[in-house]
């Protein structure tokens, strides 16, 4: 009697093929919500194709390109079990990188790296991408969902994704655009963001012991639902601003805090002082604060303390961008000014108190 033998297979490793499949089937619909005129074929292919031609209006185009992922929030989302937000954060740590330069968001790709194939599990994390898209104005061209067993767990997961964007070269905002007397406009988040989550993790759950599921009554809600809060989306805001007002640069605020950000887009001559009086940071930022007992400068350089985005704009202009930001749904205020650099060895700093 021949005694049988199974041979290894992809299966046996922990890769099922089947699954990723059904994974795309699910994810098309949502991808195809996201499709610009100037893309070429459907998701499944190898590559996506974008028409290039579209970019002969432009006298001399600049293609953008920006790449992020976001972080350690994504372990919040796991925790939860929640998957359609996700992308959000991934689209706005992409896409509101690259209009900072005055680009137009043309497309991104998305990398979805898994312990395991959940096939509704990844679709509900692709269509959170495409609303994001939607809502930057891009189109979602195509991804991979890779599947690691052994390195993740079967619940693990991480995103990443790329952008591309389009210029023209004599609109191509920055520090070369900035004058002594411009006025800093800050644009306010919609909580944390996706930065920062390895010390609020630290701080809500190692020190403070605090539950996802926990009502706070300082945010109304429970600290899960607060944590997933998705990051807003600033690119068509950015975009009608530049349409309506002379604008000189933007920053985007995300790792590294609201002053070093701001700071990337500051020329050596010149210097940004932006005054915290003008606004107060959501319950959130107080919170982490307090129970980790997070110095306000820690708390500054790690998290954006309740601003997302910043434009800089000629004192003019400041009218004209308030009404235009107003008009969107955008909360806007001037919170600085440009000055000469004088003894000041960083770009950008933070005077005065928060208001209450």
């Amino acid at each position: 009697m021949t005694e049988k033998t199974t041979g290894a297979s992809y299966a046996a490793a922990g890769v099922d093929i089947d699954a990723g499949d059904r994974a795309v089937e699910l994810m098309k619909e949502w991808v195809k919500k996201t499709q610009r005129p100037e893309v070429l074929g459907g998701l499944g292919g190898f590559a996506g194709l974008f028409d290039a031609s579209a970019l002969k209006r432009y006298e001399r185009p600049l293609l953008a390109s920006a790449t992020d992922g976001v972080g350690t929030k994504v372990d919040i989302a796991r925790r939860m079990g929640v998957y359609d937000t996700i992308g959000h954060d991934l689209v706005a740590m992409v896409m509101d990188d690259i209009v900072v330069c005055g680009a137009e968001p043309l497309f991104m790709t998305d990398y979805i790296c898994v312990g395991k194939v959940h096939p509704e599990r990844v679709a509900a994390i692709v269509k959170g991408i495409a609303e994001g898209c939607v809502l930057a104005g891009c189109a979602l061209v195509g991804g991979e969902t890779a599947e690691h067993p052994g390195l993740l767990g079967p619940d693990d997961f991480d995103v990443a994704g790329a952008g591309t964007g389009v210029v023209e070269f004599d609109r191509l905002l920055g520090a070369d655009r900035i004058r002594t007397g411009d006025a800093v406009i800050a644009m306010a988040s919609s909580g944390l963001h996706s930065n920062g989550y390895s010390l609020v993790r630290h701080v809500l759950f190692d020190r403070a012991g605090m539950s996802l599921e926990g009502h706070v009554e300082e945010l109304g809600r429970t600290l899960g639902e607060e944590l997933l809060e998705p990051t807003k989306i600033y690119s068509l805001d950015c975009m009608a601003l530049t349409r309506t007002a002379e604008v000189h640069a933007y920053s985007h605020i995300t790792g590294g805090g609201l002053a070093a950000n701001l700071a990337r887009v500051i020329p050596d001559h010149l210097h940004a002082t932006v005054d915290r009086s003008t606004w107060a940071p959501g319950a959130i930022f107080d919170l982490v604060g307090q129970a980790g007992q997070v110095e306000r400068l820690e708390l500054e350089k790690t998290l954006n303390m309740g601003v997302g985005m910043m434009a800089v704009v000629p004192q003019e202009s400041v009218d004209v961008a308030l009404t235009a930001l107003a008009d969107r749904g955008v909360d806007a205020w001037v919170a600085g000014e440009i000055l000469d650099r004088g003894d000041h060895a960083e770009g950008a700093t933070l005077t005065g108190d928060y208001a209450s």
